[in-house]
């Protein structure tokens, strides 16, 4: 084997050793987050959702310039400085007591992802040749999907003995992630020559069609997010009880261990990635359209597994058709840029859907919300569908192969 490849699979492994930590750690604490401030404090779901929304805003919205501090400074120094900051968010989430001091928690937990996540996806484009890498981001996808469980299992059982507990659990897997980091990964640099900041930054802006793609997936990732806000809330309401959730995200990971990597594999050979993409967004949509309604337990469990296979289908596409667009000169830049989408979408999403969920509640009206994200998810496939539909005069084509 040669040395090339010897890194390579080294990479890979430790990638995957990564991405785990870094989603147990994740998940033993935020989908716990409005069970705790909305269900039992009592808190309004606005205020949680602005929590939420300042994460996802600080963490995507300023990705670039994560992105492009890597592409300066190199993977490492910037993966273990954010793993840092996330812990001490979560520690600082222990004892978060009013509104303000969740927002900073949140706020830092943001920092820290905004400069750890983009270079950690750069490394999978750099590691991974591309022909495989419709199949790594699947396997990514199985272990977030397992890491997801349990880290809610975990966090489920830490909340019942306290929930200082769960954050502080959290922050020390963050603080191990970072520890592995320092001292297991090589001191690799994301891009093909040492790019000032300015310049990776000025690369993306240039690319209108990197931009439009990105800008257009906010949409969709205001549906994404409910897995961590109003879902989550819907099924502790009907069940009674918040313990209830983790079977939630069970049921997440017994769908994507059995069928995410088959589909992935059947669909690459025989659908373009955009297509994919679009059809996991049409079911995401169509599940959540009677979430208002369902009033039984089984019932909800069938509309989040109807979302969850629609999240299945489309987020392989949606990252490697990503990861096809970036250009080998400015790869943090560019996937720094890609979280823009994840930014506003996910800021609309957890704001304005704890907002809407208030207002449903207090009008009598709780299919109201999920009305209006069904709305946004026909508008993102009209307008992925205006930017990849092969009559416009400059086609993308593209494959998952």
């Amino acid at each position: 084997m040669s040395r090339v490849s010897q890194a390579r699979r080294l990479g890979k492994a430790f990638l995957l050793l990564d991405n785990m930590l870094v989603v147990l750690g994740f998940f033993v604490v935020f989908p716990l987050i409005s069970i705790r401030f909305v269900e039992q404090l009592g808190w309004v779901a606005l205020l949680v959702g602005i929590a939420l929304g300042l994460r996802q805003l600080v963490q995507q919205g300023l990705g670039i310039f994560g992105g492009a501090i890597a592409d300066y400074l190199g993977a490492k120094p910037t993966i273990v400085t954010g793993m840092l900051l996330r812990a001490a968010g979560f520690a600082t989430m222990a004892v978060a007591d009013a509104p303000w001091i969740l927002w900073t928690a949140c706020v830092l937990s943001g920092l820290g992802g905004t400069l750890f996540d983009p270079p950690r996806t750069s490394l999978v484009i750099k590691l991974v040749r591309p022909h495989e890498r419709g199949r790594f981001f699947s396997l990514l996808m199985m272990q977030d999907s397992a890491g997801a469980v349990m880290g809610a299992l975990l966090g489920s059982w830490l909340l019942s003995v306290d929930f200082r507990l769960v954050c502080w659990v959290g922050a020390a897997v963050f603080v191990i992630c970072a520890l592995c980091n320092a001292l297991l990964l090589p001191a690799w640099k994301l891009s093909t020559k040492r790019v000032p900041v300015r310049e990776g930054l000025g690369r993306v802006m240039r690319d209108k069609k990197f931009c439009t793609y990105v800008l257009t997936l906010a949409g969709y990732y205001t549906l994404s997010v409910q897995v961590m806000l109003m879902l989550p809330i819907v099924v502790s309401h009907i069940a009674g009880e918040p313990s209830v959730v983790k079977w939630m995200y069970a049921l997440e990971a017994l769908l994507s261990l059995t069928l995410l990597y088959p589909l992935a594999r059947w669909s690459e050979r025989h659908f373009r990635l955009e297509q994919r993409l679009m059809a996991g967004l049409l079911l995401m949509t169509l599940s959540l359209l009677p979430v208002g309604l369902a009033q039984t337990l089984p019932a909800i469990f069938l509309l989040i597994c109807t979302f969850y296979l629609g999240l299945i289908i489309a987020e392989p596409a949606r990252e490697t058709l990503g990861a096809s667009m970036a250009s080998p000169h400015a790869r943090g830049s560019y996937m720094g840029f890609s979280r823009l989408g994840l930014a506003l979408g996910g800021a609309l999403g957890y704001a304005g859907g704890g907002f809407m969920l208030d207002i449903g509640r207090e009008t009598g009206q709780p299919e109201l919300p999920w009305l209006l994200l069904a709305t946004i998810g026909f508008l993102t496939l009209l307008a992925l569908w205006r930017q990849f539909s092969p009559r416009r005069d400059t086609p993308v084509v593209l494959s998952g192969g």
